[in-house]
């Protein structure tokens, strides 16, 4: 297809490219005000050995999984829940409670969800207490050189409202609708494939060149036939 084919193509179906986008934007804007409103808070706590030693820093990164998932059980869960007081199930709790190690830096991340931001920093930093309150009494009993010091990074954390975000969920609508609307278009032409509408076209089809074209009708239609009327056959005349 030419350009030309394809501006033609845009001027006859745009409206549809841009009508279902934005229906999509509007629906997903909408729809946004009924999700619930959500913040979260994220805490760090470090775990560097005692000493600088390959064996003791392999030791640590191996445990880090380890620790992550034991920060994920219902028995730590409602430790800090009675902890901090919270409203909640163990289960609830950590269904709101995201445990990640990252060897690379010997951290413990901690992601905490909640309707209310200061409830998402309770229920991080106290987990975060709890895992470092617990590791440090164990590590206690163990010689020094192979210790690992466990503790908060920083408890110095906000939270940020991650749902919902109409914005963003307005611009991803119109982006679908784009692709949906552009779908609906190329179906249409594809449909309408096979009817030459220009010279171009036919000559493109058949081969050879187009010389003239019939005019099109005037739009009147031919007058029945003296003698005759529509839906009434006439009797043979006897001579």
């Amino acid at each position: 297809m030419t350009i030309q084919e394809y501006m033609q193509i845009i001027r006859r179906r745009g409206w549809i490219i841009v009508a279902a986008m934005l229906l999509a934007a509007a629906g997903a804007y909408g729809v946004s005000y009924l999700q619930e409103t959500m913040y979260r808070t994220t805490v760090y706590v470090s775990t560097v050995p005692a000493r600088p030693d390959w064996g003791l820093g392999n030791t640590a990164k191996d445990l880090l999984r380890n620790f992550a998932a034991n920060l994920q059980t219902p028995e730590i869960a409602q430790r800090v829940i009675d902890r901090a007081q919270l409203d909640q199930n163990p289960y609830d709790f950590l269904s709101h409670v995201d445990v990640v190690a990252d060897s690379s830096d010997f951290t413990v991340k901690i992601e905490a969800r909640a309707r209310d931001g200061e409830v998402a920093k309770l229920m991080a930093l106290t987990l975060a207490d709890e895992f470092v309150e617990e590791r440090t009494a164990y590590y206690a009993q163990q010689d020094k050189g192979d210790r690992i010091e466990v503790k908060i990074r920083s408890r110095a954390i906000g939270y940020d409202q991650y749902q919902p975000k109409p914005l963003m969920n307005a611009i991803a609508g119109a982006v679908l609708g784009l692709l949906f609307g552009g779908l609906v278009v190329l179906f249409l032409t594809w449909a309408e494939a096979d009817l030459l509408r220009t010279p171009a076209a036919l000559e493109r089809a058949l081969g050879v060149p187009v010389l003239g074209a019939i005019p099109a009708p005037s739009g009147q239609k031919d007058a029945p036939q003296a003698g005759t009327q529509p839906g009434r056959v006439e009797a043979p005349t006897v001579a």
